[in-house]
């Protein structure tokens, strides 16, 4: 199956100004498609740092996906940095230029030009009806940092990663998580490719614990969840969804 990166390009991550929505949203989305998003990395706005950790990614997952950096300012640095990750000039791009001066209504200033300095060689995917495309290099795909703009661009290639998605089914539990734990280790000792997760909840008035079953095998999943409910006591669950 297709394994997939992200790195988060930001200080206002890293220093609690911003909270991070893309990594949640891409990982979800990812998951529906079918892809493993494997690793998650949040860094700082250094040219050098971005560089290296895009190259050591590019390297061991099929897709990268960046979040943040390719605004008109200091700290907008992914552009140049994916650029030195494989050994790329930055130059200028015209079609981005264009789109610009289109968007803008006049030639662009210092700042816009900034943005369509793009790594030579660069692959640029129109992104429906927003005026910045995708801009990708190699397997990397860099993306805004502007949650409502990764959302759309993302939508607008979504259909490029499609693998073979997961399914899932969930079930709600009225025991305490110790007491049903036995039963957890034995179905996968049963079902061992089932990707089986057990949350605690609190607060929850009817149940005390989410188990979550996935597989990529309906027929499997609907296995393991039927070996699931007989192992556990029938007032134990209190709904299957």
């Amino acid at each position: 199956m297709p394994t997939a990166a992200m790195l988060v390009i930001g200080n206002e991550i890293l220093s609690g100004k911003v909270v991070d929505t893309n990594s949640p949203y891409l990982a979800k989305q990812l998951r529906e498609l079918g892809v493993d998003l494997e690793r998650i990395l949040t860094i700082s706005d250094d040219v050098e740092l971005i560089a290296r950790e895009v190259r050591a990614l590019s390297e061991g997952f099929d897709h990268v996906f960046t979040s943040g950096g390719i605004g008109p300012t200091h700290d907008d640095m992914t552009m140049e940095a994916v650029a030195l990750a494989f050994g790329r000039e930055l130059e200028l791009n015209q079609n981005m230029c264009q789109r610009i001066e289109h968007a803008s209504g006049g030639p662009a200033n210092e700042s816009q030009r900034k943005m369509a300095m793009l790594p030579a060689g660069a692959k640029v995917i129109d992104a429906g009806d927003l005026w910045f495309p995708i801009v990708v290099v190699e397997n990397v795909h860099i993306f805004p940092g502007i949650p409502q703009l990764l959302q759309k661009k993302f939508e607008s290639i979504r259909d490029r990663f499609r693998g073979d998605p997961f399914h899932l089914r969930e079930v709600y539990v009225k025991p305490h998580e110790s007491e049903i734990a036995e039963a957890l280790h034995a179905l996968l000792g049963d079902y061992p490719q089932l990707m089986l997760g057990s949350y605690p909840r609190i607060g929850e008035p009817e149940y005390r614990v989410l188990l979550t079953l996935e597989s990529r095998d309906p027929g499997y999943l609907e296995q393991a969840l039927a070996s699931l409910l007989e192992r556990l006591p029938g007032d134990a669950i209190h709904r299957v969804g």
